[in-house]
């Protein structure tokens, strides 16, 4: 048997890219893999392996019930953050949302919209934080007791920004209205989450060094509509069998979230920032921002190739969502703030937990001569 040619070990890199996903934690791996030797069989088994696997979940449902602040009867784990957005919203009688919002809520809500749903969208001002007035004024008061559903993406995936969650909860309570908050981006990153004043949430474990294929979907009161068919399990609306050793998993990196491990990075992210800032302009700083997050804008480049340019020389950042996979789409986000030009030569750096004032240095030093460099051969060509 002849074999290909061998693959080459990946290079080192800088990697700034944990809104993306982030490495899961060596604590996390070793819960896991217990787990998956402790915890392997079906959870649904009636049997003493099955009630060991059930007995991993449970443990981790509660873990979520507490940090919430609700019963953890409430708390449906699922695949992903996109599967517990679908589910928080295909029930709604009417929605609220912005262009700022994630994927999994903006295209959902384009598909209701298409079929009859009341959907209001929300005015995106160039702060990228949204006006509780504004949310206010969206909110419909529906006949018979019904309630409109206004979904808000706490801290957003491509520019940082952080919503009034407490302004807009006020308003959604004075109508009557539900609030789901897709919380992936803000879990562990921010100090103070007011869960108590969300109807609904998202929490994602491979945004806090967790495994990726596991989310949860929690909520008060009113248990979310089924998006698929099948059996009981998480009390038939999410059915299929679950996985103890990704839920433990989950578990651990919830054990291990310190939003001061991400307010440490903020004189970091701000080092990058006012070392770039002379060649570009930095997206969204004049409202509250995820400390480690930053997007930028550079004249005469593409988000895409600039992008490129930084991967073969070795840092990893992006140009948005990583749900875009496969698209050259500029940041929704900054299109919605500021316009499609400036979205189009926008890339976002994302530090993370391992991030020093020496990586910091290294990635300045490649990528103000890329920058230049550029600046210099358009300037010779004209």
């Amino acid at each position: 048997m002849v074999l290909g040619p061998a693959v080459s070990p990946v290079v080192p890199c800088i990697y700034w890219d944990w809104n993306a996903t982030t490495p899961p934690h060596p604590d996390v791996l070793a819960a896991m893999l217990r787990a998956a030797e402790e915890g392997w069989a079906n959870s649904s088994s009636q049997h003493r392996l099955g009630r060991a696997a059930r007995a991993l979940i449970e443990g981790v449902r509660e873990q979520v019930g507490e940090l919430l602040r609700l019963h953890s009867r409430d708390v449906l784990f699922c695949g992903s953050g996109t599967e517990a957005n679908n589910l928080a919203l295909r029930g709604a009688s009417a929605l609220v949302v912005s262009r700022l919002d994630h994927p999994s809520i903006v295209r959902v809500a384009e598909e209701l919209e298409s079929g009859g749903l009341p959907v209001a969208w929300v005015p995106v001002p160039e702060s990228g934080q949204l006006d509780p007035a504004e949310v206010e004024r969206r909110i419909p008061v529906l006949a018979g007791g019904a309630q409109a559903l206004v979904a808000l993406t706490l801290a957003n995936h491509e520019t940082g920004v952080v919503q009034d969650v407490v302004g807009i909860a006020e308003a959604v309570q004075r109508l009557g209205a539900r609030l789901h908050v897709d919380a992936a981006q803000a879990l562990g990153k921010l100090a103070a989450i007011p869960w108590e004043l969300f109807d609904s949430c998202t929490l994602v474990a491979h945004k806090i060094r967790g495994p990726q294929g596991v989310a949860a979907l929690a909520w008060r009161g009113r248990a979310p509509a089924p998006v698929l068919l099948g059996g009981s399990q998480e009390r038939g609306l999410r059915p299929g069998t679950l996985s103890a050793p990704l839920v433990a998993g989950f578990g651990a990196a919830l054990s291990r979230i310190d939003p001061g491990r991400y307010l440490a990075l903020r004189p970091l992210r701000d080092g990058v920032e006012q070392a770039l800032v002379p060649y570009g302009a930095v997206n969204g700083t004049t409202a509250a921002r995820l400390p480690h997050v930053s997007n930028l804008s550079f004249t005469g480049w593409t988000g895409e190739r600039l992008v490129a340019a930084l991967d073969v020389r070795g840092i990893c950042v992006s140009t948005g969502s990583a749900c875009r996979v496969g698209t050259a789409e500029p940041s929704a986000a900054v299109t919605a703030m500021l316009g499609l030009e400036r979205a189009r030569s926008a890339v976002r750096v994302s530090l993370g937990e391992d991030a020093t004032a020496a990586q910091v240095e290294r990635a300045i030093s490649i990528w103000i001569p890329l920058l230049t460099a550029r600046s210099s051969s358009a300037s010779s060509a004209t």
